[in-house]
C-alpha cells in the first residue's frame, strides 16, 4: 500500500545555537537524508523529499503494512523530532471500483424518480 507522509521538525525540537545547529545536522539531518537515499534505492520511497525552505519531509512510501510503515518511519533519526500525518492513498483504478456501487444507485434513483 503507498501512503503520503509529512513530517514537520516540532518548534520543540528546534536547535537553539549554532554548536546545536552544528550537532543536528551533523548526528540528525545527514544520517537521515542517507537512510531515505537508501529507502528509495530500495523502491520503498517512490517519491518525494526534503520540502524547500523548512525543515520537513514529504514522502509517498510503498509498504506491504502499516506496521513496516510505523517501523520504516522510527528508524529515521529525525523521527522522535518530527510531527508526522500519514494518508494512505488507493489507487486510480481502486477508487473507480469504489465509487460503481454509488454511481449505480444515484442511476437507480434517478430512474425510479
Amino acid at each position: 500500500m503507498d501512503y503520503l507522509v509529512q513530517m514537520k521538525l516540532a518548534n520543540s525540537s528546534r536547535p537553539k545555537s549554532p554548536e546545536e545547529g552544528i550537532s543536528f545536522i551533523e548526528r540528525v539531518i545527514f544520517p537521515t537524508l542517507e537512510a531515505c537515499k537508501k529507502l528509495e534505492e530500495e523502491k520503498k520511497i517512490l517519491a518525494g523529499g526534503p520540502v524547500s525552505g523548512s525543515i520537513a519531509l514529504a514522502l509517498i512510501v510503498r509498504t506491504e503494512t502499516i506496521q513496516e510503515l510505523d517501523e520504516l518511519l522510527q528508524r529515521l533519526p529525525i523521527w522522535p523530532r518530527m510531527e508526522t500525518t500519514v494518508i494512505p492513498l488507493t489507487s486510480f483504478d481502486g477508487r473507480m471500483v469504489a465509487l460503481r456501487p454509488s454511481l449505480e444507485r444515484l442511476k437507480a434513483q434517478l430512474q425510479a424518480a
